[in-house]
């Protein structure tokens, strides 16, 4: 984890393979590490982040000759997609690493050389199984049915002269510095397979090749190039300048506090590159976070299979913030997680517009309405703004808590609690009355406390969404840039402010229902249905109705209709949009904090434009039009049955 008393944060990605072009799977590493990055500077912490582009070794070298180019030639291309991707993205890395750098080349050579010198390298021959993707050597009792333990696809077997590093002399050596310091590999289960595979027995590694000359050759003995995977982990060094004679960012940032990493690297972060620290006397990075996969229907993305998803097309559909939210909220980071775009659609249409874009645009909408001109001055702050004043800080404080904790999920968990509870306040303040009432300072400070609340959260969302942060606060009439320590502050924001209006952040994106009703043939008679008994259900076929107690959050009227009323019901884990026809029984204001129950299983439809993602139960008599709800409060979500 990352060490709170110095005032640096040193963060790293994986340098990428540039074969070909980058997917979703890397964009949500970048992200990640991105939201880390930014969210230290917000602390006024001196921050390095540092991504990159891999660019030697067999694979490469192969796919070059295949296109008639050389290898530079190649890897040039794809590198301008992953920068052009970034910038997309909004990545504020400080560095963009090649290791076709010669700064990079120079330090490979060096480290090498360091090691031979030392007896830690030495020439011997290899015969053994090598995956060409994956750039890694296995051993005969590491593959199944001759594919490669990571990747699955076939190994091949190779026997040449080689250097190698001792790796075999480090196994206890890592157990020991893994027991001593428990937070190096992150999560615990990387930590546990980790002293598995050390415990299975650690053999010498093969540090260089004879057979690719697309590599960085060994400095005293040019046939040889130096393994890529030897060569590639060096840049976290290089890029700070170690053994340059200007090492002064070296000085001031290592060790790392952070290397992210996918699950499948792991093993190169966690065995491989600090047993190559440990033989070079330097200290071992912070800590090494792998994270899992981004699956789509439960497997791994793979150009054979067909399934990988382009983040440039998702950028052009849904914008670069919407898809960071979604990156680092939808996933719990560490284990693997399912991408899918009916996920994204739901995560945007529920937080993003349901939640954050409504709570700022009727926010907006009611400043506009009942003060066209000079917000009259505040009245006290009563219990409800008191409350929230706590509650806001408490999250504000737990959402730093899982940042540091590298739990970005949790802590746009917290983070959206505040946003859920800052509706509620709205709600339950009911300001459409206070205007009625004309009680304009109270109507004043209720307005003013939501746009409070909102500017703490734009400071938390400079981090995470740092567009709709900025939008956020020119809204706010406040500059973009700003501090973490804001965030704590209650009542910063200046009690002549208005928020002005502006188009919704994130409209709600509308899914066309893709059932059409059969269409009746034109010489298709009309026949009168006969009368019939009431069908009988079976038992199993009851369960499959979802039924739950909800409570209504928002609710106002479907403008050109005089019975429907479009609802937002709270259903504990989510929120649903509901567009009922109850409006001639009940006010929106009469729904507003009262439980119903709701079918929750039902295929969405959409009314007067709008989707309704569940059905109100109600009764009624011919005269007479009730919602069922329970008896007694009960949590929000609860089953009902």
């Amino acid at each position: 984890m990352a060490n709170q008393d110095k005032n640096t944060y040193y963060i790293t990605t994986p340098i990428y393979y540039p074969s070909d072009k980058l997917h979703i799977g890397h964009a949500y590493t970048t992200t990640v590490a991105d939201a880390f990055a930014r969210f230290n500077r917000l602390r006024g912490k001196d921050v390095f982040f540092l991504t990159g582009s891999d660019e030697h070794g067999q694979k490469i070298q192969r796919i070059a000759e295949s296109k008639g180019v050389s290898p530079k030639e190649y890897v040039d291309g794809i590198v301008k997609t992953f920068q052009a991707l970034w910038k997309r993205l909004n990545i504020s890395y400080d560095d963009f690493i090649r290791t076709t750098d010669e700064n990079h080349q120079e330090l490979v050579q060096k480290i090498f050389k360091t090691l031979y010198d030392k007896g830690e390298i030495y020439k011997s021959s290899y015969k053994g199984l090598y995956c060409t993707p994956c750039e890694a050597f296995w051993l005969e009792r590491q593959i199944e049915d001759g594919k490669c333990p990571d990747c699955g696809r076939p190994v091949e077997e190779v026997e040449e002269e080689s250097y190698f590093f001792r790796l075999s002399n480090y196994g206890q050596k890592l157990l020991d510095y893994y027991k001593a310091h428990p937070t190096f590999i992150q999560p615990q289960s990387r930590l546990h397979e980790m002293e598995a595979f050390i415990n299975s027995g650690l053999e010498d590694l093969c540090v260089s090749r004879t057979a690719v000359a697309w590599g960085i050759p060994v400095p005293f003995d040019s046939k040889h190039s130096i393994y890529v995977w030897f060569d590639a982990v060096v840049n976290y060094l290089s890029a700070l300048g170690y053994l340059t004679g200007e090492d002064a960012k070296y000085r001031k940032y290592w060790p790392a506090d952070v290397h992210l990493v996918g699950k499948e690297i792991i093993r190169f972060h966690t065995v491989i590159w600090p047993a190559m620290l440990l033989a070079l006397d330097i200290p071992l990075p912070e800590t090494v976070f792998g994270h899992g996969w981004l699956v789509i229907e439960g497997e791994k993305m793979s150009k054979s299979k067909g399934n990988v998803v382009d983040p440039n097309l998702l950028i052009d559909e849904f914008g670069a913030d919407a898809i960071r939210y979604f990156l680092l909220r939808e996933i719990t980071f560490g284990s693997d997680g399912n991408f899918s775009r009916d996920a994204l659609i739901r995560r945007i249409n529920s937080d993003l517009a349901n939640d954050l874009g409504n709570l700022l645009h009727r926010t907006s909408s009611m400043y506009e309405k009942y003060f066209p001109e000079n917000v009259p001055s505040l009245g006290i702050e009563e219990e409800p703004e008191k409350e929230l004043s706590k509650f806001a800080k408490e999250v504000v404080a737990k959402f730093e808590a899982k940042i540091d904790s590298i739990e970005p999920h949790v802590a746009l968990e917290e983070l959206w609690s505040l946003v859920r509870r800052c509706n509620k306040y709205l709600d339950s303040t009911a300001p459409w009355t206070l205007a009625k009432n004309k009680d304009y300072p109270r109507l004043a400070r209720v307005l003013y406390t939501v746009g409070e609340t909102l500017r703490i959260i734009s400071v938390a969302l400079a981090a995470i969404m740092p567009e709709t942060s900025a939008k956020i606060r020119e809204q706010l009439s406040l500059p973009a840039e700003c501090k973490w320590e804001e965030a704590y502050i209650w009542n910063q924001w200046e009690e002549d402010k208005r928020i002005l209006k502006a188009d919704p952040l994130f409209p709600r994106i509308e899914v066309e229902d893709k059932e059409e009703p059969p269409k009746k043939k034109q010489n298709e008679e009309k026949v009168e249905a006969p009368v019939a008994k009431e069908e009988q259900v079976s038992f199993d076929d009851f369960l499959k109705v979802h039924l739950k107690v909800a409570t209504v959050v928002f609710a106002e009227k479907v403008e050109g209709s005089n019975k429907l009323l479009r609802i937002e019901a709270d259903l504990g884990l989510e929120k649903r949009q509901i567009v009922a026809g109850i409006g001639k029984a009940y006010t929106p204001e009469e729904l507003v904090g009262k439980q119903i129950a709701v079918v929750t299983n039902l295929k969405p439809r959409k009314i007067m434009g709008l989707d309704s993602e569940a059905m109100i139960l109600a009764a009624e008599d011919g005269k007479t039009l009730s919602v069922l709800n329970p008896e007694k409060p009960v949590k929000a979500g609860s089953s009902i049955g």
